[in-house]
């Protein structure tokens, strides 16, 4: 950057993220996710490890925190006094399923059907119970009163992770995207220690080495690489569809369409959770959602007329200005 440079456009550069940051955006690629919807059934994180060539570390890798994952589910339960269920034995299937009471906690038993409907799980001459090892001890978890947050990089406008890589392999794309330049990484692990959610991932090993033996290998998404060891990596809103939608636009000669490609997470998910597209877009169904509940970019604090709409932003009070909206989930009271 010369010094005629810094003269002309400091004040350009210095506009803050309230203020639209530097850059003049082309497009600002934005998430909503419904935890209402959620379903916790891990279809976004399976396409992403398809789409994006993620590499199966295996338990043990995992257990030493050395997971890559760019898309994770996380699991809480937050309704610890709902009751779980008592089967009751009737001779269908569906009546069973529909039949169960809501029972005590006192009188918590395995809700397994196989004790009243002999014969019809057994395999090999064991029973239900026998080939999964179910002795009729409570589980760890509660049978029922889950939430899932589906958690990838929440796509800051004010990174954290950007200005402490000592290479500048982690940058801001004219897209509003937190991008990463794989070739210029060297592993110093900087931008994960400041990332407050933690979804930037290290490569301990040369994991290709051995994630895609025959034929797996053949499932490998050509648009992009696989990464050594020694190199940071995470979600990019699945960049490579990006770049094609914009291409294939431009020699269209026209701009995106909202809808007409979405990221691998977004494509998957069963019960529509997720709604991916251009917030610069005001007719976007992600920036009427936003509209809708009242969510404002560039703020630390949501000052909402309507205190009941559920939107909200993770961790926003650390001014990070993330991209991804959360809905709140409603539950029975």
């Amino acid at each position: 950057m010369s010094l005629d440079n810094i003269l002309t456009n400091w004040s350009r550069y210095r506009k803050g993220a309230e203020e639209g940051g530097f850059h003049e955006y082309e497009h600002q690629w934005g998430m909503v996710v419904d935890l209402n919807k959620c379903i916790g059934c891990n279809a976004c994180s399976v396409a992403c490890y398809a789409e994006n060539n993620l590499p199966v570390v295996g338990e043990k890798r995992c257990g030493k925190n050395q997971a890559m994952n760019w898309l994770r589910i996380e699991r809480y339960w937050d309704e610890p006094d709902l009751a779980p269920y008592e089967a009751i034995p009737t001779a269908n299937v569906d009546a069973w399923i529909e039949g169960n009471p809501p029972a005590k906690k006192t009188e918590l038993k395995p809700s397994m059907p196989s004790s009243y409907l002999p014969g019809l799980l057994e395999q090999d001459g064991q029973s239900f119970e026998q080939r999964v090892g179910f002795d009729g001890t409570k589980s760890e978890f509660q049978d029922f009163g889950a939430s899932f947050l589906p958690m990838m990089c929440q796509q800051c406008h004010a990174a954290t992770c950007e200005p402490v890589c000592p290479v500048a392999a982690t940058y801001h794309t004219p897209d509003g995207l937190n991008a990463q330049v794989y070739n210029r990484c060297i592993g110093s692990r900087y931008c994960s220690n400041n990332c407050p959610y933690r979804l930037r991932y290290f490569n301990f090993w040369s994991y290709y080495e051995d994630a895609w033996p025959e034929p797996l290998h053949m499932q490998l998404n050509p648009d992009l690489s696989v990464r050594d060891k020694g190199v940071m990596e995470k979600c990019t809103f699945c960049i490579q569809r990006i770049r094609v939608a914009k291409d294939k636009a431009k020699m269209e000669d026209r701009k995106v369409i909202d809808g007409e490609f979405s990221t691998a997470c977004v494509q998957t998910c069963p019960t529509g959770a997720l709604v991916f597209g251009d917030m610069q877009n005001p007719e976007s169904q992600v920036s009427k959602l936003w509209s809708y509940h009242q969510v404002e970019r560039g703020k630390t604090k949501q000052n909402k007329e309507n205190k009941e709409l559920r939107g909200y932003r993770i961790l926003e009070g650390l001014n990070t200005d993330p991209s991804v909206l959360y809905l709140e989930r409603v539950r029975e009271v």
